[in-house]
């Protein structure tokens, strides 16, 4: 039976999809093969060292200590896209906001309680204190065209916008997902020049933090709307705020709240409300139990954020073994593993090996019953890392 820790609330919908009779789901488990997790902070935790694998029920890992685990051999996955329609509807509404300041209209028109049926021309004379422009015709830049900012750039384009989009690392699923009517960028700064807002949608890592500072402000047009929903570390706050103060940012929305954001009044700040939806919290935790059950049922790896994606379609044997083997991504390792099945008389049916940065994964069927003392020999090969038996 597998161990599985949840280290949030995981829908619940979504961890039905673990057969009960093979699985043992808790949020305190002894000894876990595998840990679910949505927001929590990994980095001091003690992980046990049973962990195989971590799966993230959403797109960001930053709260996951992904070096150390890959230097165990924990597998770490997300769910791209499982939220990504979510939090697309939030980036259009605050797309709209930032320009239109409804919720601040909403806020004065609550405060007109108590005047009875003086309300409707208060209204009237009040509401020009509210006015913002029209986004159509207004051009939207696209910082990050994965299936988030695919989706946003789309929509915006529906909604009458020119769009400029910038990616030098897209993917090929997302250009074919692409809206023919977004423009390429053909740099950032090309970008930053021409949008009349600004939106981000990459990934937060040691090269991307503070990606938007006061230099890049600095290319952007005057008055210019500013928004993030992908990682509060993307941008530097004490910048954004310098630039609102004279004039270069008219609005800021970001999903990140902050002390000091929060005290000046063009910046609207929300919750982390991006994938709060019941769609995106059940696609989410779908994706990820699916993806877990592949690793330690096959030993299948789709949507690692920190190991190749390396899969064997053929099922596991029925007579035989699966071998599931990370090792440093150095030469000569598979060949010295097959060598001590060979000398073995051990028969090799079907092998996969992958590669990515400083790992590789191999998944070997075997038709022989594997023993302990063949796995203690790989394990004893410099360089190896895990070594685990399927079937």
């Amino acid at each position: 039976m597998y161990k599985i820790q949840t280290l949030n609330k995981i829908s619940p919908d979504g961890l039905a999809k673990f057969p009960r009779d093979d699985y043992e789901i808790a949020s305190e488990i002894l000894n876990p093969d595998a840990v679910l997790v949505r927001s929590a902070d990994m980095h001091t935790m003690d992980i046990p060292a049973t962990v195989k694998a971590v799966a993230r029920a959403g797109a960001g890992t930053n709260n996951i200590p992904i070096p150390e685990l890959t230097d165990r051999g924990v597998v770490v996955f997300n769910t791209p896209g499982a939220n990504a329609n979510a939090v697309k509807e939030l980036v259009i509404a605050a797309l709209l906001f930032s320009s239109r300041p409804v919720h601040k209209a909403a806020a004065w028109a609550k405060g007109l309680a108590g005047n009875g049926d003086a309300i409707p021309d208060m209204a009237e004379k009040g509401k020009s204190q509210f006015v913002g422009p029209e986004i159509k015709g207004k051009t939207l830049g696209v910082i990050g065209l994965g299936a988030i900012g695919a989706m946003v750039a789309n929509t915006a384009i529906g909604l009458g916008m020119e769009v400029i989009g910038y990616d030098p690392y897209i993917s090929v699923d997302a250009a074919w997902s692409l809206s023919r009517a977004v423009h390429k960028a053909e740099s950032l700064e090309s970008l930053l020049s021409k949008a009349d807002y600004v939106t981000i949608h990459i990934p937060q890592t040691n090269d991307t933090k503070g990606y938007i500072n006061a230099d890049r402000i600095a290319m952007m047009k005057k008055g210019v709307r500013l928004l993030n929903f992908a990682r509060g570390g993307l941008i530097v706050n004490a910048d954004v705020l310098a630039a609102i103060e004279s004039g270069k940012i008219e609005a800021f929305v970001t999903d990140f709240a902050d002390e000091e954001l929060l005290k000046n009044e063009k910046v609207i700040c929300l919750p982390h409300l991006g994938a709060s939806t019941p769609e995106a919290e059940d696609n989410c935790a779908f994706m990820a139990v699916a993806q877990l059950r592949d690793f330690l049922e096959n030993g299948n790896i789709t949507n690692s954020v920190n190991f190749p994606k390396c899969r064997m379609d053929e099922p596991v044997p029925a007579n035989g073994s699966r071998l599931c083997i990370a090792n440093k991504n150095v030469p000569n390792m598979v060949g010295q593993i097959t060598t001590i099945l060979a000398d073995a008389k051990i028969n090799i049916a079907a092998m996969v090996n992958q590669n990515r940065a400083n790992v590789a994964y191999n998944i070997i069927d075997v038709e022989n019953e594997i023993d302990d003392s063949i796995i203690s020999k790989i394990k004893g090969i410099e360089g190896i890392i895990t070594v685990r038996k399927i079937g």
